[in-house]
C-alpha cells in the first residue's frame, strides 16, 4: 500500500498528515516537531485553528536543523469562510503564507462552502445564533482560488465539507481552470461516507478524513456520546491485530485510498498513529468496520442550517 496518493496534478500527497485542530499553539510546534522526526511529511492546518505561526515555527526549525527540506513537506492550509468574497481570497492566502513563513502552500482548500459576512468575527451570528451569510457564491471564490494556483501561491487547490452536488457545480462551471485535488470531509466508522468516497474517487478527486478519531477533545462532547476509541467492537479488532483503537481507525481510511489526519499533541501517540504501514485489514475486518456505519457526525454545523449552501442536509 502506498504511503502517498497521487494527486491529479502529479503531486504525491502523504496518505497520513498530523491533525492541528484545537492544538494550542503552546503545543503544537512540539507535536509538528515530534509527527516531522517520526515520519511525517504532511501537515493539516488552516487559519481559523488560529495557530499557523508555531505550525510555521516548527516547519523551519525541522529545515533549519537539515532533519527535511521544504520540497519534501505537504502544507495544507485552508480559506476560512469570512474571506470568500472575491477581494479577500488572496489577502487570506497571504496572511496564511506570512504567519507559516512560506513561499506557497501544497494545497489550499475552500474550508467550507458557506461564505460569512466579512470581518474581526471568525463566526458572525445572528440572534438566532445562525451565521450571517456575505454575497458570494462558491463558484466565484473558486474563480479567485484558481489565480492563487497561477500566482504560484499554491500547488494545488481543493475543497472541504462539499456535497456532491456541490462538487457537481464546480466540476461543470463553465471554464474551470483547476478541478479541486481533494475534498477534506468528516469519516470515521460512524460516518462512513461511502457514496461521497466513491463519488469522488470517480471524478478524479481524492478524498481526507478529519476527525478519523472521532475527536475526542471536542469541546462540546456530550456524557453518552458513542466513542470510536472506546468501543468494544474496535477494540476487539485492534486486540486481533495487537494494535491500538487509534491505529485500526486510521488503517481504515489507508485501506480505502482516503488521506487521513489524526491529531495529537502526545508525542508517544503521534508516534503510534504513524505506524500503521507494517499491517492490513482483512476485507472481513473492513466489511464489519463498514457495518458501524450509523451516519453519526461529530460536526455538524448547526449555526449552518439556513446557510443556503449548507452541505449537510443533502444524502451526501
Amino acid at each position: 500500500m502506498a504511503s502517498a496518493l497521487t494527486l491529479y496534478t502529479g503531486a504525491r500527497m502523504p496518505i497520513i498528515g498530523l491533525g492541528t485542530w484545537k492544538s494550542s499553539p503552546g503545543e503544537v510546534t512540539e507535536a509538528i516537531k515530534t509527527a516531522i522526526l517520526t515520519g511525517y511529511r504532511h501537515i493539516d492546518g488552516a487559519h481559523i485553528y488560529q495557530n499557523e505561526e508555531e505550525v510555521g515555527a516548527a516547519v523551519h526549525a525541522m529545515i533549519d536543523q537539515g532533519v527535511v527540506k521544504r520540497e519534501e513537506l505537504f502544507i495544507v492550509s485552508k480559506l476560512w469562510s469570512t474571506f470568500h468574497e472575491r477581494s479577500l481570497v488572496r489577502v487570506a492566502c497571504e496572511k496564511t503564507l506570512s504567519d507559516l513563513k512560506l513561499d506557497y502552500l501544497d494545497l489550499y482548500l475552500m474550508h467550507l462552502p458557506m461564505g460569512f459576512k466579512p470581518g474581526e468575527e471568525i463566526l458572525p451570528l445572528d440572534a438566532d445564533g445562525k451565521v450571517i451569510p456575505d454575497n458570494s457564491s462558491f463558484l466565484e471564490t473558486w474563480e479567485e482560488m484558481e489565480k492563487l494556483v497561477d500566482a504560484g501561491l499554491v500547488k494545488a487547490i481543493g475543497i472541504s465539507n462539499f456535497n456532491r452536488s456541490q462538487i457537481e457545480a464546480i466540476l461543470n462551471k463553465p471554464g474551470l481552470k483547476y478541478k479541486p485535488v481533494t475534498n477534506q470531509i468528516e469519516c470515521h466508522p460512524y460516518v462512513t461516507q461511502e457514496k461521497l468516497i466513491n463519488f469522488c474517487h470517480s471524478k478524479g478527486i481524492t478524498v481526507t478524513a478529519y476527525s478519523p478519531l472521532g475527536s475526542p477533545d471536542r469541546p462540546w462532547a456530550k456524557p453518552g456520546d458513542p466513542s470510536l476509541l472506546e468501543d468494544p467492537k474496535i477494540r476487539a479488532i485492534a486486540d486481533k491485530y495487537k494494535k491500538t483503537a487509534a491505529q485500526i481507525l486510521i488503517r481504515f481510511h489507508i485501506e480505502r485510498n482516503v488521506v487521513v489526519i489524526p491529531k495529537s499533541v502526545n508525542p508517544k501517540r503521534i508516534k503510534e498513529n504513524f505506524q500503521v504501514f507494517d499491517f492490513k485489514l482483512s476485507k472481513e475486518d473492513m466489511n464489519t468496520i463498514m457495518s458501524f456505519n450509523r451516519n453519526w457526525r461529530i460536526i455538524t454545523m448547526d449555526w449552518g442550517v439556513k446557510h443556503k449552501d449548507y452541505p449537510l442536509n443533502a444524502e451526501y
